[in-house]
């Protein structure tokens, strides 16, 4: 059986007999590529851009293997998510993105060249982009509860010491 677009991707991107040279010259130019068509994106937030993965590597000037790394990437920013596992040239896919979901998402990526870009002022005020970015950080901030001594009152009211109580 042949390897669907989205194998064919992960194994040139994520490809471990590369040397780190490669991989670094690969992913350096994929996020350029990246950018660019996120620009050409947010130029228009609410146009829902469709068509097979083919035409829509043609409308952005890309091979068809880079549009499916793009794919794989808004995926899940997306409003409805595209069929990425099985997808084919032909296979119809919509760019519809969440805005909110999609800023989120590229913080949580660490990619500042996307969430900086100046498309997203147009969309959201600085405030917002400040709100959202810290909603982003907080959801991943892992909050340690205060840890009940011995001899701290007992949680369950009881009165007495913990260690008396409910520590036992």
């Amino acid at each position: 059986m042949s390897r669907t677009l989205l194998e064919q991707w992960r194994d040139i991107a994520y490809d471990e007999s590369a040397d780190r040279g490669q991989l670094k010259r690969f992913w350096g130019s994929y996020f350029q590529i990246e950018k660019e068509i996120y620009e050409q994106l947010l130029e228009n937030p609410e146009e829902e851009v469709t068509g097979t993965v083919k035409e829509l590597a043609e409308k952005y000037g890309q091979e068809v293997m880079t549009m499916v790394g793009f794919l794989d990437g808004i995926n899940e920013s997306l409003k409805e998510e595209n069929p990425i596992e099985t997808m084919d040239e032909d296979t119809r896919v919509s760019l519809a993105f969440d805005k909110e979901k999609l800023y989120k998402n590229m913080v949580a990526a660490k990619a500042d060249w996307l969430y900086e870009l100046p498309q997203w002022k147009e969309i959201y005020s600085e405030e917002e982009l400040k709100r959202l970015f810290k909603e982003q950080k907080e959801s991943t901030t892992i909050r340690k509860e205060k840890k009940i001594g011995r001899n701290d009152p007992c949680p369950c009211g009881s009165g007495k010491k913990y260690k008396k109580c409910c520590g036992k």
